[in-house]
């Protein structure tokens, strides 16, 4: 499993029962880098408040798990 899949799958599991907190943690990270640079990048952040809370929403608690690639047929 690589360094990415492992902590995707950290966050995976601190994400379950705590969905609605992170999803005003995000809310509210996103006003204040808005409020800080003047809504200079309002669509970058926009972006990456969505696609966050995207990750949240879909999150199930359960890791998932990498496919299993088939093994070369030998001749």
């Amino acid at each position: 499993m690589g360094l990415i899949d492992d902590l995707k799958g950290k966050a995976q599991g601190l994400i379950q029962g705590n969905e609605e907190a992170i999803q005003n943690g995000i809310e509210k990270a996103g006003d204040f880098v808005d409020e800080k640079t003047g809504g200079k990048f309002a669509g970058q952040v926009d972006a990456v408040q969505n696609a966050a809370s995207d990750f949240v929403a879909k999150n199930d608690g359960e890791p998932e798990q990498a496919p299993v690639a088939d093994e070369p047929k030998q001749p």
